[in-house]
């Protein structure tokens, strides 16, 4: 029925199953044909990459390859570069704690000196009131006999008037003069 619907469509196509032709691929009578344009086009594929393509692909993988290695080269380059900034930092960095060392142990004996000058004039000071002072009391001391002879000797006149006798100031005085000098 479905090839009287088809015929009575009028479209043209025969659809008998003796008639009809299939795939052309599997058409034996084109065989040789068919293998002659696949290995054309093969052919014609093989030139265009390996002329085009393929050196295009080439040029870009070398130049990638060696961007690459110049990367590296740079990267040990600056490698390097750093590992000597860091002994030079490490060098610099154990001078200028010598330096401070030093600088340290300069300030420790200047600040020696000057307390060594200051605990002199300091001493010298404490010696010059010393002096001063023992001149002072050596007075006061020198006042003080002159007190106690004056003392001494208002005493002996008050006691031997006191014991009813009567003596001479010369003479008091000539006792007590002895009597103070052992």
């Amino acid at each position: 029925m479905a090839t009287e619907t088809t015929a009575a469509a009028g479209d043209g196509l025969a659809t008998s199953p003796e008639t009809a032709p299939g795939m052309p691929q599997l058409d034996f009578s084109t065989f040789g044909n068919q293998i002659f344009w696949l290995i054309v086009t093969l052919v014609v594929i093989y030139f265009v990459l390996s002329r085009v393509a393929l050196p295009r692909i080439a040029a870009v993988l070398a130049e990638r390859q060696g961007t690459i290695t110049n990367d590296i080269a740079k990267a040990e380059d600056l490698k390097k570069q750093a590992a000597e900034a860091e002994q030079a930092y490490e060098k610099a960095l154990a001078d200028a704690r010598v330096a401070a060392q030093k600088i340290a142990e300069q300030t420790r004996e200047e600040i020696k000196g000057q307390v060594a000058d200051a605990q002199a004039k300091a001493d010298a000071e404490i010696s010059a009131k010393t002096a001063e002072s023992e001149k002072e009391i050596d007075a006061i001391r020198a006042s003080a006999m002159e007190n106690v002879e004056a003392v001494a000797k208002d005493t002996a006149a008050a006691v031997v008037a006191a014991l009813g006798s009567s003596a001479d100031q010369a003479e008091i005085d000539k006792a007590v003069d002895a009597r103070m000098k052992g």
